[in-house]
């Protein structure tokens, strides 16, 4: 029986010493390119050099090393195939049993911000190369790019003569992921690196993801789920103290963000549950937002995620810690009332938002495919590029927007009653716009009088219009664009309801 070859060329040297020693003593050949050799000859192993196969020696800096036909044909040739063998016999290719190859830490170079060129020399080819080989031809060969994968191998060795057929397989699976990773984190840092913009929305785009951390379990106990991020990205946020996150605290989270990217102009606060806000209000201190976005709907906001726009104080922090929240999400907190809050409250989760985000798209999963859509906030209405119904009111502009913003952030169809920078009432989810006026009026109660309303999509009939006229309302922002818009405006002028149409829809499903 012809003994056994093992190819080793790993950048990460981490078990090989161990793995090698397994292998010499089952009676396998150990081969290997110049840096792994000497590492193994220091534990006093025996090792064939690559270059001793091929004849040839290391050339352009070490940048071409197992790429020959010796080395590739001992790898992908097929045993049971007459025409591979008689061509291995006539070239004396020695055939290749294991590849064990890691790869140049291309991740790691490009997260210090590398040069170009440095980039460049930490493309991996001759690794790649091997690992797709062996993962080819996985029935004969076994492939090995993970160092935890190792003592498995190895026993299954030792216990079985061989590795066994699902292992082969698992690890052939496991080296194309891994290729096609190291792809995607070579494409994403070339683009960093030279400022190359692909399509945003391109013909075919390769789905590559990292996990970051795996999750108790999902929305509910029967799915699983995990946290994943694109290559090269970092999380948005840094968590402080509390319970690691759930899955439905990451979902909250992400809205609490985008509330507070939408409140950057302010001293703003947002609560949220599930996913949408319950209250949304600025004021001139943290404490005296979050105090107004929580007064909006305190029923709902038992167990919510909060968002604040500013570094979080003393006085806000000690009032939050006698309210049960599931998630505090801001860009920075004072130290000392920081410590305290976590002694309080030990579960809660404080996150430190950078500012950021992991992706420029929205990824959506459903059960026709995957839905890929821009992910940016919505711009600004502005008075010029919009057009008022009914006497203008400048005066209300800064509601309007808050409105809007409250609207824009909330779940469609969405309504939302501002005044004087709070949040008074908040109909989001509904199917009928009619009922989440309804819902926003009677949560707004008598504050509706005076106040504000935003729309996150155009009015389809007059009753919405006719129902914030009789709660009080004295200005409408909507987009337009019903067919029955000439209904609505007729209604609000009627009605004596200033009402601004923006032409900028913004649902959020």
């Amino acid at each position: 029986m012809e003994k056994k070859r093992a190819l080793i060329s790993v950048y990460d040297k981490t078990g090989i010493t161990e793995l090698a020693r397994e292998l010499a003593s089952l009676g396998w050949e150990l081969l290997s390119s110049s840096g792994t050799a000497n590492h193994l000859r220091k534990a006093a192993l025996t090792v064939t050099e690559v270059s001793d196969i091929t004849g040839y020696p290391h050339i352009l800096g070490g940048r071409v090393k197992t790429l020959h036909p010796l080395i590739f044909g001992g790898i992908l040739a097929r045993r049971e195939n007459p025409a591979d063998m008689k061509d291995t016999g006539e070239y004396s290719i020695p055939l290749l049993d294991m590849i064990v190859c890691n790869l140049y830490p291309f991740e790691e170079t490009a997260r210090k911000k590398s040069t170009l060129d440095d980039l460049l020399e930490n493309i991996d080819i001759g690794g790649v190369s091997l690992l797709r080989a062996a993962a080819k031809n996985f029935r004969q060969v076994v492939v090995l790019t993970d160092p935890s994968d190792y003592a498995a191998a190895a026993e299954e060795l030792k216990a079985e003569g061989d590795v066994t057929l699902p292992t082969r397989e698992m690890l052939a699976v496991k080296a194309f992921r891994t290729t096609a990773l190291y792809d995607g984190m070579i494409s994403e840092g070339l683009c960093q690196s030279t400022g190359y913009s692909s399509p945003e929305l391109p013909a075919r785009m390769p789905l590559v993801l990292v996990k970051k951390q795996d999750l108790r379990y999902g929305e509910n106990p029967h799915q699983q789920a995990s946290l994943y991020l694109p290559p090269l990205s970092d999380l948005p946020w840094e968590q402080l103290s509390g319970k690691p996150l759930s899955y439905n605290n990451i979902l909250d989270a992400d809205c609490a963000m985008r509330g507070c990217a939408m409140l950057q102009d302010c001293c703003g606060a947002v609560v949220i549950k599930h996913t949408t806000p319950c209250g949304m209000a600025r004021g001139s201190t943290p404490l005296e937002a979050y105090e107004k976005a929580f007064r909006c709907d305190p029923v709902s906001a038992f167990g919510g995620v909060v968002g604040i726009s500013r570094k979080v104080d003393a006085a806000t922090l000690e009032k939050m810690a006698e309210r049960f929240t599931e998630v505090l999400v801001a860009p920075d907190f004072d130290d000392q009332p920081l410590e305290m809050l976590r002694e309080k409250k030990p579960s809660l989760r404080i996150l430190r938002w950078k500012g950021g985000r992991a992706s420029t798209l929205q990824f959506t999963g459903t059960w026709s495919g995957i839905l890929v859509q821009q992910d940016s906030l919505p711009p600004l209405p502005v008075p010029e590029k919009g057009e008022w119904v009914g006497r203008p009111r400048p005066d209300l502009w800064d509601d309007l927007i808050f409105a809007w913003k409250a609207a824009a952030l909330s779940k469609s169809n969405a309504i939302s009653i501002i005044r004087d920078g709070e949040a008074v009432g908040i109909g989001r989810g509904f199917c009928s716009r009619l009922h989440a006026v309804e819902f926003a009026v009677k949560q707004a109660g008598g504050r509706a009088q005076g106040a504000v309303l935003g729309s996150d999509a155009f009015f389809p009939f007059p009753d919405g219009v006719q129902a914030a006229a009789q709660a009080g309302i004295t200005a409408i922002i909507q987009p337009g664009g019903s067919v029955r818009d000439g209904e609505v405006r007729e209604a609000a002028e009627k009605l004596g309801i200033s009402m601004f149409m923006s032409g900028q829809r913004t649902f959020r499903h």
